[in-house]
């Protein structure tokens, strides 16, 4: 059996997998110390399937915190960045463009050292290791233990960076070390970004994973833990911890898997709703389709495979600012109705008419509406069926302009409407065919996490002028399969599951920027069931 958990900023979701089917589920509070909180949900779904430990073979988490803590400033430490790109890689230093009291937060120890090499892989210049060296020590005198190196196109030859962070390691033992190659792509500023971001994170992650590990411990739960990622595969707790930028948006896309294995739909729009937001994402094969372009964490951009998400401030706690005098007089004025952003959040069961308080929140209107019963509706205030009506047109207007904003297609596509929030989106929408509400909807996250598989992706830029094009995508897809098995995958359920290749004009020749991105499930588990297996990969060309 697998046990998921996804760890939000309100809520701590649980859910005990006995094959395809839901075996229990909970949600339990999130707690400040993040463990207890993840021991008391685990605790709930044994208890309540009333299975012993030594039944469940896997246990994987996501979580919110590491993404928190950049938007909320916290837990970061401070970084010693070296690129490796001079002398051609200084017009635009590290940290243009980031916010100031990010750059704050992690200093600005910047070290611009000869390096890197040409798209073409000609040499910038030789690695100046000297220069490193005396990077490190002064890093090690400053007491900066996280250090970020980044080398031009290292993702196309990583030797330079591989290199550098021997050095830094001789000189500086202690030294907590983010490589950019393995958390970006290949853009330089981006993939650097990444890797600063990544830096910073890097002891909390310890500290995050060690608490989700510690947890378990005390309840007796021996099974391997696992974190999901951004692109919804999993990855053992040593490589989270190291890499914990990989796994910053695994809160949607765990819902978004979620609602594909619960749904048996693999090609739809997903709508989670929570407290705070509607994320809306869209499902490829099964998996959430990657943006294509930089994603912006915490005000920075970066070019980490994150999933494409379009979050609106539409959530259950979400607050509706109305005219109180005039609504509760009867002349209500649809031009000063405001939905959002500001919600309420975790203090819903506080504020919100429902429980007591006295904020109008979008849950309150959904009970009045009788499209919800939960709270006590006797504590609703009056609002007449204009009123009410009137702002469920104003969601409704939110969720399908949303809608017309991720569609890459013409004609009507599936909604598959889940979270805690889902009574908020109406039976039909404009520009949907169906909206489908699966079976526990509510907890679509931690099941996502619980159905995750090991994944590995492969990029490259290929002369096909030099190799024939089939050969090279035959060699890439080879590649990135025999990674997967490498992380742990069975090599019986191995599966391409999307190739993505881009013709890069700019080079001369026939030369393309190919990825290829495979998974498979764990070596130690049966074949997935059918709502989960992805089909033929598929080959998009972008001229």
């Amino acid at each position: 059996m697998r046990l998921g958990v996804d760890v939000g900023g309100t809520n701590t979701d649980a859910v005990l997998m006995a094959g395809d089917t839901v075996a229990a589920w909970t949600k339990q509070p999130t707690t400040g110390d993040v463990g207890s909180g993840v021991a008391a949900a685990v605790t709930a779904v044994l208890e309540q399937a009333g299975v012993r430990h030594d039944a469940v073979s896997r246990i994987t988490i996501g979580t919110t915190h590491f993404a928190n803590a950049l938007v909320e400033r916290r837990a970061l430490e401070r970084v010693g960045i070296l690129r490796l790109a001079s002398p051609s890689g200084e017009a635009l230093p590290p940290l243009t463009g980031w916010p100031a009291d990010l750059v704050a937060c992690i200093g600005e120890r910047i070290f611009l050292l000869p390096g890197g090499f040409e798209v073409d892989g000609r040499e910038i210049a030789p690695l100046d290791e000297a220069r490193v060296r005396e990077a490190a020590r002064a890093l090690r005198r400053d007491g900066i233990d996280a250090i970020a190196i980044t080398s031009a196109f290292a993702p196309m030859n990583a030797a330079m960076e591989e290199r550098a962070a021997a050095l830094v390691r001789e000189e500086h033992p202690d030294a907590n070390i983010t490589l950019s190659h393995a958390i970006g792509r290949l853009g330089l500023v981006e993939r650097e970004n990444a890797a600063i971001l990544n830096a910073a994170l890097s002891k909390l992650a310890v500290r995050v994973v060690d608490a989700f590990s510690g947890a378990l411990q005390s309840i007796g739960l021996e099974a391997p833990l696992y974190l999901s990622q951004n692109d919804g595969t999993l990855v053992p707790r040593a490589q989270a911890a190291a890499h914990p930028v990989t796994c910053i948006g695994s809160g949607p896309t765990n819902s978004m898997r979620g609602a594909a294995f619960l749904t048996g739909v693999d090609d739809a729009i997903v709508m989670d709703v929570g407290g705070t937001t509607t994320d809306i994402g869209v499902l490829a094969h099964g998996f959430p389709r990657e943006s294509s372009i930089t994603v912006d964490i915490g005000g920075v951009r970066t070019n980490s495979r994150m999933p494409d998400i379009l979050s609106l401030g539409l959530g259950g706690g979400t607050r509706v600012h109305l005219d109180q005098a005039l609504w509760q007089a009867g002349a209500f004025d649809p031009a000063v109705l405001r939905v959002g952003p500001d919600s309420v959040g975790y203090r819903i069961a506080h504020d919100a008419f429902l429980f007591g308080g006295d904020v109008l929140t979008a849950s309150d209107v959904a009970v009045a509406a009788g499209h919800a019963a939960f709270g006590d509706a006797g504590r609703l205030p009056p609002l007449s069926a204009d009123v009410v009506a009137a702002i469920l047109a104003r969601f409704r207007q939110m969720l399908e302009e949303g809608v017309d904003r991720m569609k890459t297609a013409r004609g009507e596509a599936t909604i598959l409407a889940v979270g805690g929030g889902a009574f908020l989106i109406p039976e039909t929408l404009r520009g949907a065919a169906r909206v489908l509400r699966p079976e526990h909807a509510a907890v679509a996250n931690a099941v996502g996490a619980a159905i995750a598989q090991v994944g590995a992706q492969v990029e490259k830029i290929v002369a096909y002028d030099t190799l024939p094009r089939a050969v090279a995508l035959e060699q890439l897809r080879a590649e990135a399969q025999a990674r997967v098995v490498e992380a742990g995958g069975d090599a019986r359920t191995v599966q391409v599951v999307e190739v993505d290749e881009v013709f890069l004009s700019y080079l001369p020749g026939r030369a393309a920027q190919v990825r290829v991105k495979a998974v498979a499930d764990l070596a130690s588990e049966p074949p997935p069931a059918p709502a989960v297996v992805a089909p033929s990969a598929d080959v998009r060309h972008a001229h």
